[in-house]
């Protein structure tokens, strides 16, 4: 018996197929093998259509069982994963009315600044954990303001991952995990936010009866089966948002633990059982996947715009092989990069900054000493030192760091990076070969009572290596402080 994964981005649909009794993955497919289109009518904004986003999923799990000969009557239940903080509307025959705005989108930037000055930051901070910034609520209240007719024959409106679900089963709903992330969520009252509806002005009947993260949220409908090559019947058993969920993959659910993604971007996502959030201009708060009012577990996320993608700019400009090249050439270099810094935020303003856009810059580099090797490690510790720089404002923001666990992702694949990130946290980095889509099927699992908790699954299937802080952490220790002086002196001059 099997469970399948789904995991919707913005580039591709991932699906992965696991045991059912093991947790083991058996493959993982991508879809399509070309990025999917991103459609931007005007600077700034960013689209796609949700019906390609279910053409892909039905390719996806139909490549996931061919390949692997699965019998679709095998399935014993689907989980899925999502890009956050999209707005799908639909009418009352279930027909998309407009491209979905997506994550990346810009356009309701001011409508949530707006919003935070005259709901008030007291009121935003203690009852939604957040500005509703540039959130779905937002976005859907550009829609009401820009294209009334659209939101008049809005019948619901859903986030990304709720359409996949709808699709496969012919029933609307969604998580109060789903709410919290488009900021529809009030924390104190346990509840919609009726005071943020209000003040937009939109609808309540908008939003989709709630149903639990972990529950048997619907069953996969005749029209659903046939489309995508399973047995109708089978239950969607689980739904989260991607950070969420990759924090879930990681097995990150409990205070104190943190789960890391050094991709094009970076993320660190720490759970709390804590209320508090003093840093919202900085961190956003959203309900993890266990949360309950009763034991309140709180996803704490902080990107970092400037990691990944700043090293592969550096590797194509270098005309540099391979990533593996780049490191070997760092290793070659003492900590410190001999006086060379990078401060890595170039792509686009930086939330962690509070929304500064320093750009990349490279400082201290002397043409008598420096060549690429000095450049490729000041990049791997610039990245770093961001990372922990977003450590110290968790932890500002009353957040307890005991366990860091990450992905394989391009950055973890570095032994420079992550010795330098565990040494200077002075925690140890726990690295494991997963994705969310495997990470989305075992949590069908979980619901399914396959097992009693992720602990083990994911300690006897996934983990890699273990990276430990250094004893002497001077070196370190050092170039950090000249790094972020160097990055306090460009935000001073900012001001």
């Amino acid at each position: 018996m099997y469970y399948i994964g789904l995991d919707l981005g913005s580039s591709s649909i991932k699906a992965a197929i696991i045991q059912a009794d093991s947790g083991k993955s058996v493959k993982v497919v991508t879809e399509p093998e070309d990025e999917m289109e991103i459609n931007a009518p005007q600077v700034g904004w960013a689209e796609q259509d949700p019906e390609t986003w279910w053409k892909h999923v039905c390719r996806a799990i139909k490549k996931l069982l061919k390949s692997t000969k699965v019998d679709a009557s095998t399935i014993k239940g689907i989980g899925i994963s999502y890009q956050m903080h999209g707005l799908v509307l639909v009418n009352e025959k279930g027909n998309v009315l407009r491209n979905s705005i997506i994550w990346c989108d810009s356009r309701a930037v001011e409508i949530g600044k707006k919003a935070f000055q005259e709901i008030g930051e007291e009121r935003c901070t203690s009852h939604l954990l957040n500005s509703p910034a540039n959130f779905t609520a937002s976005k859907l209240k550009w829609v009401k303001e820009n294209e009334p007719t659209t939101y008049r024959q809005a019948y619901k409106m859903m986030l990304p991952g709720d359409f996949i679900a709808f699709k496969l089963s012919g029933t609307i709903n969604t998580t109060l995990s789903g709410l919290s992330e488009g900021i529809f969520w009030d924390f104190k009252s346990n509840n919609i936010s009726n005071s943020l509806l209000e003040y937009y002005g939109l609808d309540k009947s908008l939003i989709p009866e709630i149903v639990d993260t972990f529950s048997v949220q619907s069953t996969l409908s005749k029209e659903g089966a046939i489309a995508c090559g399973l047995a109708e019947g089978i239950p969607i058993l689980y739904r989260a948002g991607d950070q969420p969920n990759n924090a879930l993959s990681l097995n990150v659910f409990n205070p104190g633990e943190v789960a890391a993604t050094g991709g094009t971007s970076g993320v660190l996502y720490a759970v709390t059982d804590s209320l508090s959030a003093k840093e919202t201009t900085r961190v956003n708060n959203f309900a993890h996947v266990n949360y309950s009012a009763d034991a309140p577990r709180i996803g704490k996320l902080l990107n970092i715009n400037g990691a990944g993608i700043m090293y592969r700019w550096l590797k194509e400009n270098l005309k540099v092989d391979s990533y593996e090249e780049m490191n070997q050439l760092a290793s070659k270099v003492n900590i410190g990069s001999e006086g060379a810094i990078i401060i890595p935020f170039g792509n686009g303003a930086e939330r962690m900054l509070e929304n500064e856009m320093t750009g990349m810059q490279l400082n201290g580099v002397n043409f008598n000493i420096h060549n690429r090797a000095h450049l490729c490690r000041a990049a791997l510790e610039g990245i770093a030192f961001s990372f922990v720089y977003g450590m110290e404002i968790l932890k500002n923001d009353e957040t307890p760091i005991h366990v860091i666990r990450a992905g394989n992702d391009n950055l973890f694949r570095s032994e420079i990076f992550a010795d330098a990130v565990a040494s200077l946290i002075n925690q140890e980095i726990e690295i494991y070969n997963t994705t969310g889509a495997i990470g989305a099927a075992r949590a069908a699992g979980l619901t399914d009572g396959a097992y009693k908790d992720l602990n083990s699954v994911v300690a006897q299937n996934d983990l890699e290596k273990v990276y430990k802080p250094r004893k002497n952490q001077a070196e370190y220790t050092n170039a950090y402080l000249k790094w972020k002086e160097q990055l306090k002196n460009i935000l001073k001059n900012k001001q």
